[in-house]
């Protein structure tokens, strides 16, 4: 019989969003820091596109992850990433944030 992917050790939820977007969600507690591995990344207009990329890249590989949260307008900048990722898990949910109006 074929083994199931165990999901049991996804414990946390990624932020990828504006300085308020994660630092409300870190004040809720979803935060984790271990050593220089984090579940979060703050992007202001001076982060470049390629450590977005690669910080998106980095937790959608995680074991650990369940959920990776993206505000829209960042995602929009990485699209062709966004959309490529078709696994269930970690699970990626385009968040609006209070600067740039959500598009359907």
């Amino acid at each position: 019989m074929a083994q199931l992917p165990s999901y049991k050790d996804r414990n946390f939820i990624a932020i990828i969003g504006d300085e308020d977007s994660v630092t409300g969600l870190l004040l809720a507690g979803i935060g984790h820091v271990n050593g220089p591995k984090k579940n979060f990344l703050v992007v202001d207009n001076k982060t470049p596109i390629s450590k977005i990329e690669n910080t998106f890249v980095e937790f959608t590989s995680r074991k650990d992850i369940a959920i990776v949260l993206i505000n829209q307008h960042v995602a929009d900048d990485i699209r062709q990433l966004v959309d490529d990722h078709d696994q269930a898990f970690p699970t990626v949910l385009e968040i609006p944030s209070k600067d740039h109006p959500y598009e359907r």
